[in-house]
């Protein structure tokens, strides 16, 4: 795959449960395409479905990723292993997952867990290898369950995704990037959901300074308040490029050279 196709396709918008209940927003986590290799990323309710109407193909897939457990992240981990690997045919493919995913009260079932080549614990701090793509879950995040946000580094990108978590002072020096997704929940700080809000995002793009910034996983507040809105707003604050992610949303990164 050249590097002018290295992208990325938002399969779901949707955060917190009754914005995954309802599906207002798509539930199906993010796709990336980068350097030749093809990652899934928290595939939540109704991935499977997403994906192939968006002409993806999970048979390409080279790894899933799951930042935790809760299943508006893991809820088609299943159908996603078994259909990566043609229902257990072909073994192939990569999971990583926290081990309180797999251990503690499993969301992965046992009997797929054979169809992979690998399954990698995620910890805190770790680094790991996928083709040529790096992937790094430098600190746990402060969520219900074991919870890593992702930076993945390509040789021409990198891609950090901070995914759920309260926010803490930390995080800001913990990721870095051309590229930073933020998962944004709530409109306002002060709820006491471990959940990011549009402020608490403005600060963290503020402080790293990407090239870009993506909002995503919305709860029903900030759909209320039309995320292409607040996103136009935290621009105008930050200096920073921000964009207000939508279902089947595909970014392609040579918008970031």
């Amino acid at each position: 795959m050249s590097p002018a196709t290295d992208r990325l396709t938002f399969l779901g918008t949707a955060g917190a449960r009754l914005m995954v209940a309802s599906q207002i927003l798509a539930s199906g986590g993010l796709w990336l395409e980068l350097a030749g290799t093809q990652i899934l990323l928290d595939p939540g309710p109704g991935t499977l479905v997403q994906a192939a109407r968006r002409k993806l193909r999970a048979s390409k897939l080279d790894a899933i990723v799951l930042s935790h457990r809760h299943l508006d992240h893991s809820a088609d981990v299943n159908v996603m292993i078994e259909a990566m690997t043609d229902g257990g045919l072909r073994r192939r493919g990569t999971l990583f997952a926290p081990r309180d995913a797999l251990e503690d009260d499993p969301v992965i079932l046992h009997y797929l867990r054979s169809y992979l080549d690998n399954i990698e614990i995620l910890e805190e701090g770790k680094s790991y290898n996928i083709g040529e793509v790096t992937l790094k879950t430098p600190i746990r995040h402060r969520h219900a369950g074991e919870t890593y946000g992702v930076i993945f580094a390509s040789p021409r990108h990198t891609i950090s995704c901070i995914v759920d978590t309260r926010f803490f002072p930390e995080l800001c020096s913990h990721y870095q990037g051309d590229l930073v997704i933020v998962n944004v929940v709530r409109l306002e700080p002060g709820h006491p959901f471990d959940h990011l809000s549009a402020p608490e995002a403005g600060e963290i793009i503020k402080e790293i300074k990407p090239k870009v910034a993506i909002l995503t996983h919305f709860g029903m507040t900030m759909w209320r308040a039309k995320p292409w809105e607040v996103a136009r707003r935290l621009s105008e604050e930050t200096g920073v490029r921000v964009i207000a992610a939508r279902d089947g949303m595909k970014f392609d990164l040579a918008e970031l050279d």
